[in-house]
C-alpha cells in the first residue's frame, strides 16, 4: 500500500503533540510516552501494525547494543571512582591547576578533546563522574558542569572526523579528511564558548549538587565555600593522580588508537587486536578492572560488588529511556517523512551553502539522530552542489552542524545528558540540553554565513 506524504506527515505531527503532552502533562512516565509516540507515529504514517512493532523493537535494540554495554561498565567505574577518592583527587588537581571559577572551562576543554575519537554518549559517560566530583567537592552546580562538558563533546562529534557523521559527511562530498578535520576544530571554539557562557548561568538558575552519599541531588540555598574545600583536601589521604586517571585515560587512549587505524585503513593482526581492544565495550571493561584492582585494593570484596551494583541500579532508567528515545527516531526513518522534508527544502530555492544546513535542521529535528541527519543532509545536497560554485569543506561543515539543533525527546543524548545529572522535570530538560544545542546551532549559522564571504 502506498502512503501519501500528508498521512506520513499528519502521524508526525500527531505523534509530537502526544508526546509533548503525555510528558509535560501527565503522570506517564517518559518512557512509555516515548514508545506510545513511536507507534502513533508508524500506524498514522501508513506503516502495518506489525511492522512498527519490529521498527521499535529494533529501534530499541540497536540504540542500546551500541551504548549499553559502555553505560553499564561506565557507571560502575563512576560509583568506584566516587567512592574511592579518585574522582575527588581528580577534582582537586583540575582545581589547583586551573584555579577557582574555572571547572566549567575545564569540562569543555576536556569534552572537546575526548570526544574527537570517542562518541559523544561514551565520552559523556566516561567523564560524567568527574563531572559529579566536581560539583559535590567545589560547589559548582552540577547541570553548569555537565552542560559544558556534554556541549564541548557534542560540538566536535558532530564537526570532527574520525566519527563516523562527519567522516561520512567528508566521503559524500570528497572533501579531504585533513581539511574537514581542521574546519571542524576551528568552527568549534567559538561554538563552545557559547555554550560554556550559556552553561555558566544556568548554573546559577539551576543550581543541584550531589547529596553527600553520592546517590541522589540536592538543591542547597547557597553555594559551598571553594577555598576551604581545597584547604580540607591538602589534609585529606586521596588516591594518587596516577591510580585515579588510569581507569579515564587508558579507554580513551584505546579507543583513540582503533579509531585512528581504522581511519588509515589497516589490516594485519595487531590492526585485529587493537581494533578489539579499542572497542568502547572492551575499553571501558578494561577500565573497571584497572579501577577495581587499582583504587579498591582495600575494600572488601562483598563492599565492591555492593558498590558497582549501586551504580548499575542507577543505569536502569537511563537505559530504558535513552532506547525508547532510539525506538521512536527508527519508526520516524522508516516512515520516510525525513527524507520527504529534505525533498522540500531542495525545491525551495535557498542560497546554495545553506542547503545542507537547513536539511540536517529539518531532519535533525524530525528524527532525533544528528548522524542521521547530517548523513541524509549530504546525500541529497551533495548531488545539486557539485555543479554549482560552492566551497565542499563550507557545505561538509553546514551538514554537520546543522544536525546541531535543537536536540529533545527524540535524541538519545539528550536523556543520557539529563538523567545522568538527576534532571527529571521536562521545562528545566529543555533548559539543558535542547536550549544549548540550539545556540550552538545559530553561532554555526552564523559563521557559517561570514565564512562563505571570504572562500
Amino acid at each position: 500500500m502506498e502512503v501519501s506524504e500528508t498521512q506520513m506527515m499528519v502521524g508526525l505531527v500527531l505523534a509530537i503533540v502526544v508526546l509533548i503532552f503525555l510528558v509535560v502533562k501527565t503522570k506517564v512516565h517518559v518512557f512509555l510516552a516515548l514508545i506510545i509516540a513511536a507507534s502513533i507515529t508508524g500506524l498514522v504514517g501508513g506503516m502495518a501494525p506489525p511492522d512498527v512493532v519490529n521498527a521499535i523493537t529494533e529501534g530499541f535494540g540497536s540504540t542500546l547494543g551500541s551504548i549499553a554495554i559502555v553505560i553499564g561498565f561506565g557507571v560502575m567505574m563512576g560509583r568506584i571512582l566516587e567512592v574511592s577518592g579518585a574522582a575527588e583527587r581528580l577534582a582537586y588537581t583540575i582545581v589547583k591547576v586551573l584555579g577557582k571559577r574555572k571547572e566549567e572551562w575545564a569540562m569543555a576543554i576536556t569534552g572537546y578533546i575526548v570526544a574527537i575519537p570517542i562518541f559523544v554518549d561514551s565520552a559523556f559517560i566516561i567523564l560524567s563522574p568527574l563531572a559529579k566530583a566536581l560539583s559535590k567537592k567545589t560547589g559548582k552546580s552540577i547541570v553548569a558542569l555537565a552542560v559544558a562538558l556534554a556541549g564541548g563533546a557534542v560540538v566536535i562529534h558532530s564537526a570532527v572526523p574520525p566519527t563516523p557523521g562527519p567522516l561520512g559527511v567528508a566521503g559524500i562530498f570528497d572533501i579531504d579528511i585533513g581539511w574537514m578535520i581542521i574546519s571542524g576544530m576551528l568552527f568549534a571554539i567559538p561554538i563552545v564558548i557559547a555554550m560554556v557562557i550559556y552553561a555558566k548561568w544556568l548554573g546559577k538558575r539551576i543550581y543541584q549538587v550531589p547529596s553527600e552519599d553520592g546517590m541522589d541531588w540536592i538543591r542547597p540555598e547557597k553555594q559551598l565555600d571553594v577555598e576551604q574545600w581545597l584547604e580540607e583536601k591538602e589534609q585529606k589521604e586521596l588516591p594518587s593522580l596516577l591510580r585515579s586517571c588510569l581507569p579515564i585515560v587508558v579507554p580513551i587512549v584505546l579507543i583513540f588508537m582503533n579509531t585512528t587505524l581504522n581511519a588509515m585503513e589497516a589490516s594485519g593482526p595487531f590492526v585485529d587486536y587493537m581494533t578489539f581492544f579499542g572497542s568502547p565495550v572492551i575499553a571501558v571493561g578494561i577500565a573497571v578492572l584497572l579501577a577495581i584492582y587499582g583504587l579498591f585494593g582495600h575494600i572488601q570484596r562483598s563492599e565492591a560488588l555492593e558498590r558497582m551494583e549501586e551504580g548499575i541500579k542507577q543505569a536502569g532508567i537511563v537505559l530504558l529511556v535513552t532506547g525508547a528515545g532510539g525506538a521512536l527516531g527508527f519508526v520516524l526513518r522508516q516512515t520516510g517523512v525525513g527524507e520527504h522534508i529534505g525533498e522540500i527544502v531542495v525545491n525551495t530555492g535557498i542560497p546554495a551553502i545553506m542547503l545542507p544546513f537547513v536539511i540536517a535542521t529539518l531532519v535533525r529535528f524530525i528524527q532525533g539522530s544528528g548522524t542521521v541527519a547530517m548523513i541524509t543532509a549530504a546525500s541529497i545536497s551533495a548531488p545539486i552542489l557539485a555543479d554549482m560554485d560552492v566551497n565542499m569543506v563550507l557545505a561538509g561543515q553546514a551538514a554537520a552542524l546543522g544536525s546541531l539543533f535543537f536536540s529533545y525527546f527524540n535524541d538519545s543524548l539528550f536523556w543520557v545528558v539529563n538523567r545522568t545529572i538527576g534532571i527529571k522535570q521536562a521545562k528545566e530538560q529543555i533548559l539543558v540540553w535542547s536550549v544549548p544545542t540550539t545556540i550552538a546551532w545559530f553561532i554555526s549559522l552564523i559563521m557559517l554565513l561570514i565564512a562563505n564571504m571570504f572562500v
